[in-house]
C-alpha cells in the first residue's frame, strides 16, 4: 500500500470540515480539547446493533494489518451466494481507504449503507458515503445504491426492539453521484494541505463550528481579544463570522462600527466597554419575589438519553429524569434538603414519580431555574403514569422560574458575559466562594457529566459505583443550593 497522505473516510470528512483539522492531528495533537467519549460508544452501539438489520450478515473482524481486512472482504464477496450482508467491509485504493458498515449485495450489484447514531442527515454524511462509493467504485464494485440508515426519533418500545421500526433507511444515491466529482478535488486538496512543513495559514471561520465544533476550536482562536465578538450572547454563528470577516472583532470594534445588535446584546457590549455600573432594578425584582410564597421548594432534575431505548415506551434519545435534588426554603430561613437517586440499570421513572408526590404536596410552590426544562420531565411523567397524574401535574403548573430577572435583565452584571444561564449567574454574584464552586467538585462537576456517570453506571464495580453515587448527590444537592443563595441575593436587593 502506497506512502503517500492516507485518507479514511472519518479522516476524509474531516478534511471536507477543514483540512488544517488532519495537519493539527498529526503535528500538534496536544492541542486537542478533549474529545466526548460518550458519542463515540454511542455511536458504536448503534452500529453494532444495526448489523441485524438485514438478517443475517457477515463481520470482517478487525486486524490492525489493513491488508487482510481487505483480503478478507474479498474472499466474502466472491462467495458464492445470492444475497448476502457483510459487516464492515473494507476497500482500499491509492492511498485511500474505508470501511462500509453495511455491504448488501445482491448478484453483482452492491448497496453502500452507513450507520449514524442520530435521527437525523446531516450535509456530512452525503459527504461520507460519496467518498465510499468513490472508494469502492475504483475497487471495481458496481454500486446500485447509496444510503443512510439512521435512528427513527419517532420509535416507542414496547416488548423486543423492532429494527425496522427503530432505523429509518434514506436513499441519498442521486445526492452522491452528484458529489462524486467533488471528491477527487477534496482529496487533492487535503493531501496538498498535509503537505505543510510548518503550521497552515488557515483563518478562523463557520467550519470551526459546522457540522461539529472542532477539537482545535480553542487553539485557532488564541489571536481574539479577551472579549470579541464571539462572545456576544445570542448572535448567531454565522453574524459572528461576517462580523469578524469585516474586521468587527472586539468590543471596541462593536462600539464604533455599530453592527446590527439587539438591546441586550448591545448592552452586554456597552456594559463591558464602558465599565459601567450593574443594572438591578429592585421595583421589578420585588414584582418577580411577590409571586413566590413560603416554603419555598428548590427543585433540579437531571436527566440522561438512551439512544436505542431500553424501557417500556421509551423513544429514542427522550430525557429520562433519573435524579432531582429539593431544598425547601422556610420563612424563617431554615432549609430541608431531600433528595432522591435512582437504582441502576433499572427504569428510574416511576420511582421518581412516586418520591415527587410524596416529597411535594400539591400546593407546594416550586422554584426551578428554566422551568421549561422541569416542566416537561413532570408532564412526561404525568402522561405516562395516569394514575398520580393529577398530583404530578400539580407540581408542574406551580413552578415558577428564578431565570426570569436574569433573563429580563432586571438584575445584570458585567460579570454574567451576556449570559442568564445559573452556571454564569452563581459566580456574578458570588465571586470565589469555595461552598458555591462547582469545580472542586468530585468526578462530576456539571450537567453532562452527570448523565454520561449515571448512564454507565451499571457497569461499574460496587465500589466505583458508590462513589459515582456519592457525587451525583453532591453534584445535584450543589444546583438547589445555588439556587437557593441566588434567590437569597434577589431578595437582598430588595430591602
Amino acid at each position: 500500500m502506497g506512502k503517500q497522505f492516507e485518507l479514511s473516510k472519518s479522516k476524509y470528512c474531516k478534511g471536507v470540515q477543514c483540512p488544517k483539522i488532519l495537519w493539527m492531528d498529526t503535528h500538534m495533537r496536544e492541542k486537542a480539547k478533549p474529545g466526548d467519549e460518550s458519542v463515540l460508544e454511542t455511536g458504536t452501539r448503534v452500529g453494532n446493533l444495526a448489523r441485524g438489520y438485514f438478517g443475517e450478515y457477515t463481520l470482517v473482524e478487525f486486524n490492525p494489518d489493513m491488508e487482510i481486512m481487505v483480503s478478507d472482504t474479498e474472499k466474502l464477496i466472491y462467495e458464492k451466494k445470492e444475497n448476502k450482508t457483510i459487516a464492515e467491509a473494507w476497500f482500499y485504493w491509492n492511498g485511500l481507504f474505508c470501511s462500509v458498515d453495511l455491504l448488501h449485495l445482491h448478484d453483482d450489484e452492491c448497496n453502500i449503507i452507513e450507520v449514524k447514531s442520530s435521527t437525523e442527515a446531516k450535509d456530512i454524511y452525503v459527504d461520507d458515503l460519496a467518498f465510499q462509493y468513490y472508494v469502492l467504485s475504483k475497487c471495481g464494485m458496481k454500486i446500485k445504491s447509496a444510503s443512510l440508515m439512521h435512528i427513527n426519533s419517532s420509535y416507542e418500545r414496547h416488548g423486543e426492539l423492532d429494527l425496522d421500526k427503530l432505523f429509518t433507511i434514506e436513499d441519498y444515491t442521486e445526492d452522491v453521484r452528484e458529489k462524486i466529482h467533488q471528491v477527487e478535488d477534496n482529496i487533492r486538496q487535503i493531501r496538498l494541505f498535509q503537505e505543510h512543513k510548518s503550521e497552515p495559514d488557515k483563518d478562523i471561520a463557520l467550519c470551526c463550528e459546522i457540522p461539529y465544533e472542532c477539537e482545535y476550536y480553542d487553539y485557532c482562536r488564541r489571536h481574539l481579544p479577551k472579549r470579541s465578538v464571539f462572545d456576544i450572547r445570542g448572535l448567531f454563528a454565522s453574524k459572528k463570522y461576517e462580523y469578524y470577516r469585516q474586521g468587527i472583532v472586539s468590543f471596541e470594534d462593536v462600539i464604533h462600527c455599530k453592527p446590527k445588535l439587539s438591546d441586550k446584546q448591545l448592552q452586554q457590549v456597552e456594559i463591558e466597554y464602558y465599565n459601567r455600573p450593574d443594572i438591578i432594578i429592585p421595583e421589578e425584582i420585588k414584582n418577580f419575589l411577590d409571586t413566590l410564597q413560603y416554603p419555598v421548594y428548590h427543585l433540579d432534575f437531571e436527566t440522561y438519553q438512551q439512544s436505542i431505548p431500553e424501557f417500556d415506551g421509551l423513544h429514542p434519545y427522550e430525557q429520562i429524569p433519573f435524579q432531582y435534588s429539593l431544598h425547601i426554603e422556610y420563612e424563617d430561613g431554615r432549609l430541608e434538603h431531600k433528595e432522591f437517586l435512582a437504582k441502576e440499570g433499572t427504569d428510574p421513572r416511576r420511582t421518581i414519580a412516586e418520591s415527587l408526590c410524596r416529597d411535594f404536596p400539591t400546593d407546594a410552590c416550586v422554584l426551578a431555574y428554566n422551568m421549561s426544562f422541569e416542566r416537561r420531565v413532570i408532564t412526561s411523567l404525568a402522561n405516562i403514569f395516569p394514575d398520580i397524574a393529577e398530583h404530578l401535574l400539580a407540581i408542574r403548573d406551580n413552578i415558577h422560574d428564578l431565570m426570569i430577572p436574569f433573563q429580563k435583565h432586571h438584575y445584570y452584571t458585567k460579570a454574567m458575559q451576556g449570559s442568564y444561564s445559573i452556571k454564569y449567574v452563581l459566580p456574578a454574584l458570588y465571586p470565589d466562594d469555595p461552598e458555591l464552586d462547582y469545580h472542586s467538585l468530585e468526578e462530576i462537576h456539571h450537567g453532562g457529566e452527570a448523565s454520561s456517570a449515571f448512564a454507565n453506571l451499571a457497569n461499574r464495580t460496587p465500589e466505583e459505583i458508590e462513589i459515582t453515587r456519592r457525587n451525583l448527590l453532591k453534584y445535584c444537592g450543589l444546583d438547589t443550593y445555588a439556587m437557593v443563595k441566588v434567590l437569597a441575593k434577589l431578595r437582598e436587593v430588595c430591602k
